[in-house]
Formats: structure tokens, C-alpha cells, sequence
């Protein structure tokens, strides 16, 4: 059965694309949204402590957490002919190159207005030991037909 607006329930559950960050994709983000923050970049910085943290090593940059969050909806919306309106999320622990991450979805409610119809996801990114890496709540919108 196609999933549409009409047929969407709370409990449905939607799984992106699983995402594999390497360090030269940590270092390609670094170069796209300039943020050359250590943390990504720097292996003799990342020995430190970080008051009650140690990393380790480089980490992904958190809003990588917020794009494989949004090919998840945006996959999943734009073929139902639905935009992605809003994202909140909120990291929980840092992802590390040779970590894979894959987002879920689970539709907690909809609700129709004069100008459109919405549905909210509870979202969140798991590694894969399954721990919940980042968590948030997503806002869709499937305009209404013209």
C-alpha cells in the first residue's frame, strides 16, 4: 500500500540510509560549512579532556546528524508530495569515523488545517550498537492539492 497523507497513522515508522562517516568526510563537511573546529580535525587535540569528556579522537560534526535526518524525510516526503518543514534535534554522543548511522522516524500524530494538512515525527539516529546518537521531533506538511 502507497502511504499518503490520508492513510498515515500515528506508529508509522519510516528508516533512512545508512551513512558511514570516514575522515575525509569529516574533513570535506569541515571545508563545506567552514567549521574547522579541532574537534574534527585534530587527533593530538582530541587526546585532551573536555572537563568530564574524552573523545578519543575526531568526531563527526553534529549537524551531519541533521542532514541524514533530513534525506530520511525528504525521501520519504517528497514522492507522497510532502515538504519537510521543521527539525529539532539534539545530540546525545558523538559519532566517530568507522561508525555507521542510520535515522528512523515514527509518526506521533497529523492534523488538518484550512491551508494544509501535517503530520510531527519523533526522529532519531542510531549507531550500530544501537545507541541513540541524536534525537529530535520533525514537522511535515503535504500541501493540499490545487
Amino acid at each position: 500500500m502507497t502511504t499518503t497523507f490520508d492513510n498515515l497513522q500515528a506508529g508509522l515508522t519510516i528508516e533512512g540510509t545508512p551513512f558511514s562517516p570516514t575522515r575525509e568526510s569529516i574533513r570535506e563537511f569541515c571545508e563545506a560549512s567552514l567549521d574547522f573546529n579541532p574537534l574534527h580535525l585534530d587527533d593530538e587535540y582530541m587526546k585532551g579532556s573536555f572537563g568530564k569528556t574524552k573523545f578519543g579522537g575526531i568526531i563527526m560534526h553534529g549537524m551531519n546528524n541533521f542532514g541524514v535526518i533530513t534525506k530520511m524525510l525528504t525521501d520519504w516526503l517528497y514522492p507522497l508530495g510532502g515538504v519537510h518543514r521543521r527539525l529539532e534535534t539534539r545530540w546525545k554522543i558523538p559519532v566517530k569515523p568507522g561508525d555507521t548511522i542510520v535515522a528512523h522516524g515514527v509518526v506521533t500524530g497529523t492534523k488538518h488545517t484550512e491551508k494544509s494538512r501535517w503530520a510531527t515525527l519523533d526522529v532519531q539516529v542510531l549507531n550500530q550498537r544501537g545507541e541513540t546518537v541524536a534525537t529530535g521531533e520533525a514537522m511535515v506538511e503535504f500541501p493540499h492539492q490545487q
